[in-house]
């Protein structure tokens, strides 16, 4: 193997066939001076503001809505594929009669907002900047545009992140930036703010910060449920690095920043001592009672086969711990440590690939964890084709089913189609990031020198517990204890 610097940028124009045929709508690949100039132009800046610009875009394609069919028409916002909870909820939810999230009952079946804390207090906070007065609809599309804003500086974040997380691949980022379903999906919910907390986590502990990783993971499970995934990855990653102290950091900062935003709302106290409160509760028992719904392979086998599956959560929850037991052993048998971005992306896939429910937005989730794992442009297209085609799709079945006996849209046949090209790709792109970690000379990111760019103290570090013949040091691995360190990849011009 020859040398590779370690210092060089990575130029994707260079190293990715479908990133340099694209570079010719810009005037062809990048030189080193568009890369890393004196120019205020930096990778950074310039992902940030596509990243803006394709969020810009995005809103734009929710005009039709804003204007009219979230508020007129049965299937006009599904027909035009603009759909938003963010208008709807501000009435449902009791944001428009000044309700406080967790502590007000809302009138109507939900009785509670069934979001997590920190995302009911983004919800709160935008509602506070939207106008009290004016007719409903009004102010409807003002609390849309002020979530919009908010959520615009998400994505900036996430983008950001991303181009810093792997220093020598700061163009990654675009695939962010540019990510079709991104856009799209990007103002349907507030799963941004989760996103981009635990983009910052990430990129907090690839700079070997683990307590400010796991406060900023703590943080994001405030959000969402989904990051508190990541510290399994991180448990098994530390476990065959030996890096306990690091791990031991990363926990201890995700439990304390969860504990700080949760505690205030989880607790009440009474006559009779302290209990947990209902409102901060309905997040938990509305996912646990929640049935089989939209773009699920559990909905898929339910409508092909006519069966309720009423125990879908007991087979979510099984599949889910097999295949985290599988992933545990992928990372201990490995013949070199996995990448954190790698293991981070297949554990999020498996939780979406065997939820009850899979909403578009949902690919938010994995948008970012794709491009540290599996950063080739080809592949990441693929599976964005597959998540566009299932968001016309859903919206398109919801026309069909909307419009009475009209059924103008798409047929039960069809969406299923849909729901099985979204699980298709995501599995397609699994399959590619499992063979990137039985074969690392497959890799795209350690084909060019790199170990773990996104590992932080595992980044080069020595192996203390390995299975199988991991043990046994291949003839291709980074050789450490005083030993001169092999150059993953080929040199290239």
């Amino acid at each position: 193997m020859t040398s590779v610097r370690q210092d060089e940028p990575v130029r994707p124009t260079k190293r990715d066939e479908v990133a340099a045929a694209g570079s010719e709508l810009i005037g062809g690949p990048f030189g080193r001076h568009a890369l890393f100039g004196t120019h205020w132009l930096t990778p950074v800046r310039v992902i940030a503001l596509v990243a803006i610009g394709m969020f810009a875009l995005g809103m734009v394609q929710k005009l039709p809505c804003y204007n009219g069919g979230w508020f007129f028409g049965a299937t006009s916002q599904y027909t035009h594929a603009c759909y938003s909870d963010i208008p709807h909820l501000y009435a449902g939810r009791g944001f428009a009669d000044g309700l406080i999230p967790y502590f007000d009952r809302l009138p109507g079946d939900m009785e509670y907002l069934e979001y997590p804390v920190l995302t009911g207090v983004f919800m709160e906070v935008a509602s506070w900047m939207t106008p009290h007065s004016g007719d409903l609809q009004f102010r409807e599309q003002i609390y849309w545009l002020v979530n919009a804003g908010m959520l615009m500086i998400c994505a900036a974040v996430i983008a950001v992140c991303v181009t810093r997380t792997h220093r020598r691949r700061p163009w990654d980022g675009l695939l962010v930036a540019l990510a079709p379903a991104f856009a799209l999906t990007a103002t349907i919910n507030w799963d941004l703010l989760a996103i981009a907390l635990t983009a910052a986590g990430m990129l907090m502990w690839a700079r070997s910060r683990p307590l400010a990783a796991g406060v900023l993971i703590g943080l994001a499970t405030a959000a969402k449920l989904y990051p508190v995934l990541l510290l399994g990855p991180l448990l098994v990653l530390c476990w065959r690095a030996g890096a306990w102290r690091a791990y031991g950091k990363a926990v201890a900062g995700a439990v304390a920043s969860w504990l700080v935003v949760n505690l205030p709302v989880m607790i009440t106290h009474d006559a009779t001592g302290f209990h947990i409160r209902e409102g901060w509760a309905k997040f938990y028992v509305f996912s646990q009672q929640r049935p089989i719904d939209f773009g699920s392979v559990w909905l898929l086998i339910s409508q092909r086969t006519g069966a309720a599956l009423e125990n879908a959560n007991t087979y979510a929850t099984l599949l889910m711990i097999l295949g985290c037991g599988a992933i545990g052993l992928l990372t201990l048998y490995a013949p070199r440590r996995p990448r954190f971005a790698q293991l981070a992306f297949l554990v999020v896939a498996l939780f979406i690939l065997t939820n009850k429910v899979y909403s578009p937005q949902y690919v938010l989730w994995l948008t970012p964890l794709a491009v540290l794992a599996r950063p080739r442009w080809r592949d990441f297209l693929i599976w964005q084709a597959c998540e566009v085609m299932y968001f016309l799709g859903i919206w398109m079945y919801l026309a069909y089913t909307g419009n009475g006996d009209k059924h103008q849209g798409l047929p039960p046949e069809g969406y299923q189609l849909a729901i099985a090209l979204h699980l298709l790709g995501t599995l397609y792109l699994c399959a590619l990031v499992v063979r990137d970690i039985l074969m690392p000379e497959r890799d795209v990111v350690r084909r060019d020198g790199d170990d773990d760019p996104s590992g932080g103290v595992l980044d080069r570090s020595p192996d203390a517990f390995v299975l199988g013949r991991a043990y046994h040091p291949p003839r291709h691995a980074v050789h450490f204890e005083k030993a001169p360190r092999v150059r993953w990849g080929v040199a290239r011009d």
